[in-house]
């Protein structure tokens, strides 16, 4: 039996690259369990603990709604030899990460990976919103050019000079800010801890004590904050009221963060003018009023889902179990954890 730590992957990850892996492997004892769906995992994890000893690190890749919830249910054989659980996402609202805790297992979230590219989506959006580019598009497809049924088309709405609010100043957010300022928009920002001095002044960025402050003013609202249970429906009704009239949205952080319903009344009411989604409730079936108004510019969930991305976040995953077992500490637990059993 091998004394290095052993490591079980979820599926093979594929942008590591062969050369990481194979460094890695120096170290720890690396395999992959090839389930691709709850129920195989719930089969195949027990099965393969049974044939090859207790696990110590398990790491989950992007892709993740087939095995979702990642509870006690899925996991409980890992229990009680199980170290760390990393997770390629950056969002971990799917996993119970309590449980895990009070097991005594790290998780780690990935926390640079996907940001980079979350926010050039969120700017993609930004831009796609003020542009009103799904219209545009639609018009020269069916022939009227820059006409379509309603118009709105020219002229669009220029960034320069107009306010960005961000909504969640962390690795996504100081990315958007520092993309922004490209385009020449003010930056404010509200955020549960107000970055320092320097970091404003890197970035641009000027805080807002509360949201409500940050939405009164803002002409583009950007989320880019997690979803948890102090966000859930963060922007609501009140919070739409407190907007400027014909503002613009956009979401690249978790649908719940947005109460939909109330969306749908500020866009039909035109107080919201356009809105710039790449998250929803309901993945992947969104509210069918999304899909069909032309006040919406959609997008699958893709906001860090580029190659550079992937290959950032298993890496990510990767370290963090490399420091556990080198240092003593992963470098981006969710929940500390007090001692490495």
């Amino acid at each position: 039996m091998s004394s290095k730590p052993r490591v079980v992957a979820l599926g093979h990850p594929q942008y590591a690259g062969a050369d990481y892996i194979t460094e890695f492997q120096k170290e720890f004892n690396f395999s992959v369990l090839h389930a691709t769906n709850r129920a195989e995992t719930q089969k195949m994890l027990p099965e393969d603990i049974a044939a090859n000893g207790p696990i110590d690190a398990f790491l989950i890749r992007m892709g993740t709604p087939p095995y979702e919830p990642f509870d006690q249910d899925l996991l409980k054989a890992l229990v009680p030899d199980c170290k760390i659980i990393v997770s390629a996402s950056a969002g971990y609202n799917e996993f119970d990460v309590q449980w895990m805790a009070d097991e005594g297992i790290w998780f780690c979230n990935t926390v640079n990976a996907v940001a980079e590219a979350t926010a050039d989506m969120a700017l993609f959006l930004i831009l796609a919103v003020l542009r009103n580019t799904t219209n545009a598009e639609k018009s020269a497809r069916n022939g009227t050019w820059r006409a379509p049924i309603g118009g709105g088309i020219v002229p669009a709405r220029d960034p320069a000079g107009l306010t960005l609010g961000i909504v969640g100043m962390g690795a996504i957010g100081k990315y958007i800010a520092k993309k922004a300022a490209c385009f020449n928009m003010k930056i404010i920002y509200h955020n549960r801890n107000q970055l320092s001095a320097d970091e404003e002044a890197r970035y641009g960025a000027t805080y807002c004590n509360t949201l409500h402050d940050l939405l009164a003013t803002s002409d583009v609202v950007s989320l880019s904050c997690p979803l948890n249970a102090n966000t859930i429906n963060l922007i609501s009704e009140a919070e739409f009221a407190a907007m400027k009239d014909g503002v613009f949205l956009v979401n690249t952080s978790r649908g719940a963060v947005v109460d939909e319903k109330a969306l749908i009344t500020a866009l039909k009411s035109g107080k919201v003018a356009r809105a710039g989604l790449d998250v929803f409730v309901n993945e992947p079936s969104p509210d069918p009023w999304f899909l069909q108004s032309d006040k919406v510019i959609i997008q699958p969930h893709l906001g860090g889902l580029t190659d550079v991305a992937y290959r950032k976040a298993e890496r990510e995953c990767f370290e963090n179990i490399r420091a556990l077992f080198t240092k003593g500490h992963a470098n981006s637990p969710v929940i500390e954890i007090k001692a490495i059993r």
